[in-house]
């Protein structure tokens, strides 16, 4: 099972932790997906030319959210990481789109500009990511993860999202709800503090070539 990856980006941070919690061993493929070859190479497979992207037996699939449904739905022990119940399934659902549409774009955009632009990010972009960040907090304020009484995958690609926050050293002192959830979510993944000290490491080495 192939996995093209770079573990700076926080959607492929989803994928691996999701991963590493069913014990799957990829073949992996660390690529800089802002390379034209790379987006050549992986054009062949993927028309977006996006990572993460997976290809088992010749199945392509790409987007972390549909490759982390596909993930628990073959190879999990049981349904805990996405419920079968359509109620509790929904409520995960809504997480998933929650941070797709709200949580990881008003992420991405406040770090990118920092980063990226190396500007001081707009009033607008401090209040989405701030508004995005309480709902949040009153999700996991509500229960101990995000969407259920126990760890799912929206709780792992959310993490994504927060990480890269806490890897600009914002400050989250204002959401306590979300600091205790960190540890929760965190404590719930194998070998978790490994898996951040290669993140941090390779963010660093990713932040000098800007």
């Amino acid at each position: 099972m192939e996995l093209y990856f770079n573990i700076v980006s926080p959607p492929c941070q989803s994928v691996l932790l999701v991963g590493k919690k069913l014990d799957i061993t990829f073949d992996l493929k660390e690529v800089n997906p802002h390379l034209p070859e790379v987006r050549e190479q992986l054009r062949k497979y993927n028309p977006q030319h996006t990572i993460p992207t997976l290809i088992e037996d010749g199945h392509v699939i790409w987007e972390s959210y549909a490759i982390a449904i596909y993930l628990v739905e073959k190879y999990a022990k049981d349904d805990s990481l996405y419920p079968k119940d359509p109620k509790v399934r929904s409520i995960v659902n809504q997480r998933l789109f929650f941070d797709n549409g709200v949580m990881f774009k008003a992420a991405i955009t406040y770090v990118e500009y920092i980063l990226k632009k190396k500007l001081e990010p707009t009033d607008e972009m401090v209040q989405k990511l701030k508004k995005a960040l309480e709902l949040l907090e009153s999700f996991v304020k509500e229960r101990s993860f995000a969407a259920a009484d126990h760890l799912t995958i929206a709780d792992i690609c959310l993490l994504s999202s927060v990480t890269m926050l806490v890897g600009i050293k914002f400050e989250l002192e204002p959401y306590p709800a979300i600091q205790a959830w960190v540890a929760r979510v965190t404590g719930e993944l194998p070998n978790y503090a490994e898996f951040h000290k290669e993140l941090l490491e390779k963010s660093m080495e990713y932040i000098k070539t800007l």
